[in-house]
C-alpha cells in the first residue's frame, strides 16, 4: 500500500499508525519562502558586479592619460576580468594606471572564486543562516555532493586559492624582480599569479604581446602553465587527489577530469608540434629548446587561459581548428576555468565509448554514471554549441574578419578563454556588444543550466511507453 503523505502509513492489521522514517519531498526543499538563492540571483549579482567595476574603470585615475575610458570599453573589460575571459580591446598594461589594474585584478579574484562560493561565505559572515536549498546550489557548482561541511569547503577552497597564488608570485617575483626592479616586479609578479591561478589571461606587459617575449624564460612560462593547471582542476579534485594518493582509491569524478585532461594536454601538445613544427611564423623558427616549451604551453592555454607565446594570427587553420575545440571544452567543473567542462566532455565520451561496445549502461572505471547526469551533460553541449553558432552568425554580420576568425573569437568568449587571433580591439560597437553577452553566457550559461536542470528535477511516479525512432 502506498503512503499518502510520505510521513507513515496505516498497518493493514489493527493498531496505531506504524510511524515510518522522515523524508522531505523535492518540493519542500524547494519552498522559495524558505531559501534565498536562486540561478536568477546569480546572474543578477554577476551583472551588478560589472556594471560597478566599469564604473570604476570609467574614474580618470583608472587610465594613463587621465580620460575617461568609454563606457563600452569599461564595460567589455570588466566582463573580461568578472568572467575571467582575457579578451580586451584596451592593453592592460599601457591603457591602465596601477589602480585601473588593482581593479581588474580585484574582479578576476572575485569573478575566479565564484559568486556562489563567495556569496555563501558573504552570507555566513553577516550572521545570515545558509539553508538546505543555498547549500545544495552552491555544492552543484563545486562539484561538492553532499551539503555537510560545505562552508569548511568554502574555507579551504579560500586558503588553497591565496596559498597557491602566493606560491606563483614569489616564484615568479625571481624573474620579474631582476627584469623590473622590486615595486614593479612584485606586482607583475601578483597581477600574473593571480590571472594564471584564476585562468583569466590577463597580463601587464604592454602592447596585446601577453608572454610572446618571455618564451624561453623556463621559469616564467612553467610557473605559469602549472597555475592554469592547478587552477583548472578544481579544489575537489585536488583534495581527493591529497586524502586518497592512489589514483585506484579517487572518486570517478577525479579520475574522469584528471585522465581527459591529462589526455587533451598531451594530445594537444603532439598536434602542436605536427602543425606547427614546420610553420615558420609560429614554432619552426625556434631553437628546439623554445619550441617544446611553446608547444607545451600552447597545449594547456586553450583550457580557457588566455595567455600566449606564439601569435595566435600566424597559427595554421588546423591548429586555430583544434584550439577551438580545447577552448570549447575547457577545465574542470568547480574550478575557475570555463568552457563546457571536461567532465561533461568526459562523460559524454564515455557515452560513445558505451555505446559503440553494446553496452545500456554508461560506465568508466567499474563505475556507472547516472543516466540523469548524462542528459544535463548532453543538454549542457548541444545548447553551447547552439549558442557558439548563432554568435559567430550574428559577428559575421557586424565585423568584416575571415569566418575562421570570428567563430574563433565566439569560442573564446563563450569558453572565457580570451585568445585571439588579433581581431578583438577592431570590432565594432555591435561586436563588441555581441562577445560581452557571450562572455557573460560562457561564464554563466553552463552553471546556470546545471543549477536549472537540478531545480526542475522531479520524481516521476509513471513513465511513458517506449516506442523506437530510427537513427542513421
Amino acid at each position: 500500500m502506498r503512503s499518502g503523505s510520505g510521513l507513515g502509513h496505516r498497518s493493514l492489521t489493527s493498531g496505531p499508525p506504524a510511524r515510518g522514517p522522515w523524508k522531505l519531498s523535492l518540493e519542500q526543499a524547494q519552498s522559495r519562502r524558505q531559501f534565498l538563492l536562486s540561478p536568477l540571483a546569480l546572474v543578477c549579482v554577476f551583472v551588478l558586479l560589472i556594471l560597478l567595476g566599469a564604473l570604476l574603470l570609467r574614474l580618470p585615475l583608472c587610465t594613463v592619460d587621465g580620460g575617461r575610458t568609454t563606457f563600452l570599453d569599461a564595460l567589455f573589460t570588466a566582463t573580461s576580468a568578472v568572467c575571467v575571459t582575457g579578451l580586451v580591446v584596451v592593453d592592460t598594461g599601457t591603457h591602465w594606471t596601477w589602480f585601473g589594474q588593482f581593479v581588474v585584478l580585484a574582479l578576476i579574484q572575485v569573478g575566479g572564486f565564484g559568486f556562489m562560493t563567495s556569496t555563501t561565505l558573504l552570507l555566513r559572515l553577516f550572521g545570515r543562516r545558509i539553508g538546505l536549498r543555498e547549500r545544495l546550489l552552491v555544492g552543484e557548482t563545486i562539484a561538492v555532493s553532499s551539503p555537510g561541511g560545505l562552508i569548511r569547503t568554502i574555507r579551504n577552497m579560500a586558503l588553497l586559492t591565496l596559498v597557491v597564488e602566493g606560491v606563483g608570485a614569489l616564484v615568479l617575483l625571481v624573474r620579474f624582480g631582476q627584469m623590473d626592479g622590486m615595486p614593479r616586479g612584485l606586482w607583475t609578479a601578483l597581477f600574473q599569479s593571480v590571472s594564471a591561478f584564476n585562468n583569466a589571461g590577463f597580463d601587464i606587459f604592454g602592447d596585446f604581446v601577453s608572454l610572446i617575449n618571455l618564451r624561453g624564460d623556463a621559469v616564467v612560462v612553467i610557473t605559469t602553465a602549472l597555475l592554469l593547471i592547478v587552477g583548472g582542476l578544481s579544489y575537489v579534485v585536488l583534495a581527493d587527489i591529497y586524502r586518497q594518493r592512489r589514483f585506484i582509491w579517487l572518486a570517478l569524478d577525479s579520475k574522469l577530469v584528471l585522465v581527459t585532461t591529462g589526455v587533451l594536454l598531451f594530445g594537444a601538445m603532439l598536434v602542436y608540434a605536427l602543425f606547427e613544427g614546420s610553420n615558420p611564423a609560429t614554432l619552426a623558427s625556434m631553437p628546439l629548446r623554445e619550441r617544446l616549451l611553446s608547444a607545451a604551453f600552447q597545449a594547456t592555454t586553450p583550457r580557457t587561459a588566455g595567455f600566449t607565446t606564439v601569435n595566435m594570427s600566424d597559427m595554421t587553420d588546423y591548429s586555430l581548428l583544434f584550439t577551438m575545440f580545447l577552448m570549447f571544452v575547457g577545465g574542470a567543473a568547480g574550478s575557475t576555468a570555463g568552457g563546457i567542462k571536461v567532465n561533461t566532455f568526459g562523460l559524454l565520451a564515455a557515452t560513445v565509448v558505451s555505446t559503440l561496445r553494446g553496452r545500456t549502461q554508461v560506465s568508466a572505471y567499474g563505475r556507472a554514471f547516472n543516466t540523469e547526469h548524462v542528459h544535463r551533460a548532453l543538454t549542457v553541449a548541444v545548447l553551447a554549441l547552439m549558442f557558439v553558432s548563432v554568435t559567430t552568425l550574428l559577428l559575421a554580420v557586424t565585423e568584416e574578419a575571415d569566418i575562421l576568425s570570428l567563430a574563433f573569437e565566439a569560442v573564446s568568449a563563450f569558453g572565457t578563454v580570451g585568445l585571439s587571433t588579433g581581431i578583438t580591439p577592431g570590432l565594432t560597437d555591435a561586436g563588441r556588444l555581441i562577445v560581452i553577452v557571450t562572455m557573460f553566457v560562457g561564464r554563466l550559461g553552463p552553471l546556470y543550466i546545471a543549477l536549472a536542470l537540478v531545480q526542475r528535477q522531479r520524481v516521476r511516479d509513471f513513465r511513458y511507453p517506449v516506442e523506437p525512432v530510427r537513427i542513421g
